[in-house]
């Protein structure tokens, strides 16, 4: 697999020193990437981290692209990201992603041997100091057994055959061109969304298992609401992919493991703040589903991307005042 030469574009946004422990580690690989490209948001965040460091020297070949807060966008910017690149092979990280090893570019490409699969994706394991619950989080989502996922999963998977995440995940670039990349604009959910069009178009969607990253988080139960009113607005602004392939059975089956995870191993004065944060995800995914009956001032509260709202009514109030001049 060493022939097939892969890009990395990493996505920053206010990236710490961490970063560098990352790039260190990237250029350790035992298939090294071509190239690794940083598509940051907000040039000045990252120009401090950098101040200072000769960035060049240790990181040889390094494109460094810069997008404004306000343009950031899931989809696009991952667009105008893989539009600096022509490797056949595109990985998309974020900056909070940390490979376990050496091995991560080379198992996330063995995949690629099955001229079928479109899109392969790494095993997140948990931070070493994360709470009991994220842990076992991470557990149910990424098990330690590898899987290609495709349309014949679809009635024993559901939703989770279009499971696929862009904290490490790779795209076979001709198919990603095929598809014109990700959605455009979207909250969220640009890789679920693109692997759901490629299992409909009779691809398959690869979890490798021993591609490794370092990730996980330990959200507030008021940022867990936040990001799953996104989750359920985009599944609301996509119905031909996520109506009829319910996630609420897959939801029950992780808090009920997870509480049955925290009891086992004592942790049980962590069980009430867990059950607190599930509500949060479920009441926000609800109000998400249901976002075009609430006013605007209530979508702003509730959502993690004020940004994404702030530009599309602002398209949309662009697109009503040409309509009025076209009617003269």
């Amino acid at each position: 697999m060493t022939e097939r030469v892969a890009d990395i574009i990493i996505l920053t946004y206010k990236p710490d020193k961490e970063l560098f422990d990352h790039l260190d580690m990237l250029k350790k690989q035992t298939v090294k990437p071509g190239k690794i490209i940083l598509m940051n948001t907000g040039e000045p965040y990252l120009s401090r981290l950098l101040s200072g460091t000769d960035y060049a020297g240790r990181y040889p070949g390094l494109e460094i692209h810069h997008v404004s807060e306000m343009e950031f966008n899931h989809g696009k910017t991952r667009n105008q990201a893989a539009s600096h690149s022509e490797a056949p092979f595109l990985v998309f990280m974020t900056q909070d992603a940390g490979p376990a090893d050496g091995h991560l570019l080379e198992e996330l490409l063995k995949p690629f041997e099955d001229q079928t699969v479109s899109v392969s994706y790494a095993r997140q394991l948990p931070r070493e100091d994360c709470s009991a619950s994220e842990r076992y989080n991470r557990i149910f989502n990424y098990p330690d057994e590898e899987r290609s996922k495709g349309q014949e999963d679809l009635a024993e998977l559901g939703i989770k055959t279009f499971f696929c995440s862009n904290v490490c995940a790779c795209y076979r670039r001709s198919d990603f061109d095929a598809a014109g990349g990700f959605v455009d604009s979207t909250i969220f959910n640009e890789d679920m969304i693109y692997a759901a069009g490629q299992v409909r178009a009779g691809k398959k969607i690869y979890y490798a298992a021993k591609a490794r990253v370092r990730h996980s988080h330990d959200y507030s139960a008021k940022k867990q609401f936040k990001r799953n009113f996104d989750l359920g607005v985009s599944q609301a602004d996509h119905p031909e992919i996520f109506s009829g392939v319910s996630s609420v059975g897959e939801g029950k089956k992780l808090v009920r493991g997870c509480v049955v995870y925290l009891f086992s191993r004592g942790k049980l004065l962590e069980i009430p703040g867990y059950l607190v944060k599930c509500a949060a995800r479920y009441l926000g995914y609800r109000r998400g589903l249901n976002y075009r009956k609430l006013k605007r001032e209530k979508i702003l509260r509730f959502t993690a991307s004020p940004n994404y709202w702030l530009r599309l009514w602002d398209a949309e109030s662009e697109k009503g005042a040409l309509k009025e001049y076209e009617k003269r």
